[in-house]
């Protein structure tokens, strides 16, 4: 039997296969990383081991010497120690600053130390240790020099006026009254809860939250109604009502940062009280003395005898008007149905030392005298 030869069309699926073949081997190694050459690799290596960076050569120069000479101390004939002037220093050249210019190895910096010991003269040693024996005299003498003045002592504020010519009103209390003496009312009389002072930067600040359409306005304290620097601030201490027959002090309030601040003044400026607009008692009358003493007042905003229900202010380190403090110990001990009553262009006292220190309270609550928007409404 005669075998068949392949036809022409069978012959050429055979070349198409095997180009089809090659061509996919051609792509598969043109896709393949290149393989790293040996000797590049090994090139890279030795510059990588043996590529050290030049070193750079350190210079070392002295091109003075400074000689420092000590002037021993010159006895006084009382013999007391006098402090003598400082030594006095020469300046003299060296002989070897060419030698020190020479360029040292790269490898042994710390030769520099033992250049300059081995170059510097001795006499500089020594130098040095006469200086230090001076200085030290120095400080051994004025140690035991005794001042021969004191310094000044710091003055004493100026009394609180003993008379005046003011006269005052008094009206009657509506609601109210007191369940402790006066004196010993820790809500009238700030001085038995005390103050500690606050480490804070004293000065405005507008508070969140709603405000009040007519509180007191601290400003109406000053005539010229001002402004003024703060001073030192703090926070009055609690009070546990329940120590003891009139209560005792607790620890500093803690609702806020200050519930009590100083206001800087002039030394014997007049002071009243604080502005709002609401009326307590017709004639103009905004304002109840609650308590009053030589260098303290504090100020209800209501005609109740108690600061349970409105606004109250104490004033504190000032001078109260002597007749005023007279006409409320009188009302006091006439059993409190009449008070003193204020207007705002009614002078209360006066500052003592040039400063007033203010706290505020709503309700009996002790708030933080330095809001804007509520004590200093315009500032």
């Amino acid at each position: 039997m005669r075998r068949r030869r392949p036809n022409g069309s069978v012959l050429l699926s055979i070349l198409l296969t095997i180009c089809i073949v090659l061509l996919a081997a051609n792509l598969w190694r043109l896709n393949q990383p290149p393989r790293p050459d040996l000797r590049m690799v090994g090139l890279a290596v030795r510059a990588t081991l043996f590529a050290v960076p030049t070193p750079t050569p350190r210079v070392i120069e002295v091109t003075r010497v400074v000689q420092v000479t000590a002037v021993p101390p010159t006895p006084t004939a009382t013999g007391a120690p006098t402090v003598t002037p400082m030594p006095t220093s020469t300046l003299t050249s060296t002989p070897t600053e060419a030698a020190l210019s020479q360029s040292l190895p790269a490898n042994a910096p710390e030769m520099e130390d033992a250049i300059l010991a081995a170059t510097l003269p001795e006499e500089a040693a020594a130098d040095a240790q006469a200086v230090s024996d001076s200085e030290v005299f120095v400080e051994e003498a004025a140690a035991q020099q005794v001042p021969d003045e004191q310094p000044p002592a710091a003055p004493e504020p100026a009394p609180c006026p003993a008379a005046s010519g003011a006269t005052f009103t008094t009206v009657p209390v509506e609601g109210g009254g007191l369940n402790h003496p006066d004196a010993l009312h820790a809500d009238l009389n700030l001085a038995l809860r005390g103050y500690t002072p606050a480490n804070i930067v004293s000065d405005l600040f507008n508070k969140d939250g709603p405000v009040d359409s007519d509180p007191p306005q601290l400003a109406g304290i000053f005539t010229d109604y001002r402004r003024p620097p703060f001073g030192q601030a703090y926070r009055v201490n609690d009070w546990d009502w329940s120590c003891g027959d009139h209560g005792c002090p607790l620890g500093p309030l803690e609702q806020s940062s200050a519930t009590l601040i100083t206001l800087q003044a002039n030394a014997g400026e007049a002071l009243g009280i604080p502005h709002r607009g609401a009326q307590i008692y017709g004639g103009g009358y905004k304002a109840l003395v609650l308590y009053a003493e030589a260098t303290r007042i504090t100020l209800g905003f209501t005609r109740e005898d108690s600061v349970a229900n409105g606004y109250a202010v104490h004033l504190e380190n000032m001078c109260v008007d002597p007749n005023l403090v007279a006409l409320y110990q009188s009302s006091n001990a006439a059993g409190r149905g009449f008070l003193p009553a204020l207007r705002e262009d009614e002078v209360l006292g006066t500052t003592g030392d040039g400063s007033v220190v203010v706290a505020v309270r709503d309700r009996g609550v002790f708030l933080d005298p330095q809001s804007r928007l509520d004590w200093w409404q315009g500032f």
